[in-house]
């Protein structure tokens, strides 16, 4: 996921702005980490470089 997305995504619950915590990173994107968001505090993980904006509930759980 390129930094620049962040300024186009949002929490699709609250709609409120998105943090970056970063686990993995290459010199383009960011491979593995996490969107928080700054309203309502929910966790989108990256994984792979796509971010999953899927409702909790809605996550596939492995």
């Amino acid at each position: 996921m390129r930094r620049s997305l962040l300024d186009i995504l949002a929490c699709p619950l609250c709609r409120g702005d998105l943090d970056v915590e970063v686990i993995e990173e290459d010199q383009e994107e960011i491979i593995t980490g996490n969107l928080i968001c700054k309203e309502c505090g929910e966790l989108y993980p990256i994984e792979n470089g796509i971010p999953n904006m899927l409702p909790p509930e809605l996550r596939e759980k492995v």
